[in-house]
């Protein structure tokens, strides 16, 4: 049974939670494939999450719009309140049985994210912000997210699209001796890593593309701004402006000592 949720804050960790059941439960199970554009391809698990994660919405705020991976969009084209909704964000990881996925909700208001969820599947925990504070959800309470440089590990996203090579490639701060001597590279393909950079458990993250209403990120963006966390594109320039990108880093020397490798890349 579906309960309502009072606040929006609390309706996403719901919905949040109510996908992570289902990753959960279907893990390591023969799972159908469906083949999207790119090579790119959707499982039994991601469908069956979104409609967990859309009915636990649906039941509660039945007039706001929904953004789904899977489903795409739905209700009032203009629609002021429009959920985005990232059931699986680790397909490749999830259909390969490693444990390594997310399931991200997120409320965007206008032109702001007033309230957002990622949940791990197997750890339980539940990362969320109510646009104010940040915090993760685990073991009975909610503890605040502190971010830290201190474990020096920066997370890569190596996926296409790089709409903006040759003059940027995420892969070329691999191979510069200025991150190898101050950084440590991980690749875990899951936005989960972006709410690890509130979390302190990464330095940093960074990414190229386009992140405007992504479902893949708008959850682990709005958890970074809560927690403190520095947030811009990839040259510095507000998220969601110019080139796009996004560069989210613990402190202001991570986020400048990152953009000066980045710009070296022009």
């Amino acid at each position: 049974m579906v309960t309502k949720a009072a606040t929006d804050a609390e309706l996403a960790v719901a919905a949040a939670q109510a996908g992570a059941a289902v990753v959960r439960a279907m893990f390591g199970t023969a799972l159908e494939r469906f083949d999207k554009s790119g090579g790119d391809f959707a499982t039994a698990a991601d469908l069956e999450a979104e409609r967990a994660v859309v009915e636990v919405i649906r039941t509660s705020r039945p007039g706001d719009a929904v953004t789904g991976e899977e489903s795409g969009r739905a209700g009032p084209a203009g629609a002021r309140r429009r959920w985005l909704v990232d059931p699986l964000c680790g397909t490749l990881n999830y259909a390969a049985g490693m444990m390594l996925a997310a399931v991200n909700v997120a409320l965007r208001q206008g032109s702001d994210v007033t309230a957002a969820a990622s949940a791990d599947p197997f750890s339980g925990e539940v990362f969320w912000t109510d646009g104010e504070r940040a915090r993760v959800r685990g073991g009975g309470g909610d503890t605040e997210l502190v971010p830290s440089a201190g474990s020096r590990l920066v997370d890569v996203n190596l996926d296409p699209p790089f709409p903006n090579a040759p003059g940027f490639r995420a892969v070329r701060l691999l191979a510069d001796e200025r991150f190898t001597a101050r950084f440590r590279p991980r690749v875990v393909s899951t936005t989960l890593a972006v709410a690890w950079v509130a979390a302190g458990r990464r330095a940093a993250y960074v990414t190229d593309g386009d992140l405007r209403d992504s479902v893949h990120f708008a959850s682990g963006i709005a958890l970074c701004q809560a927690a403190g966390c520095v947030v811009t594109g990839i040259h510095g320039q507000p998220v969601h402006t110019g080139a796009g990108g996004l560069v989210a880093a613990a402190d202001l020397e991570t986020h400048g000592a990152l953009l000066a490798m980045i710009g070296s890349q022009g």
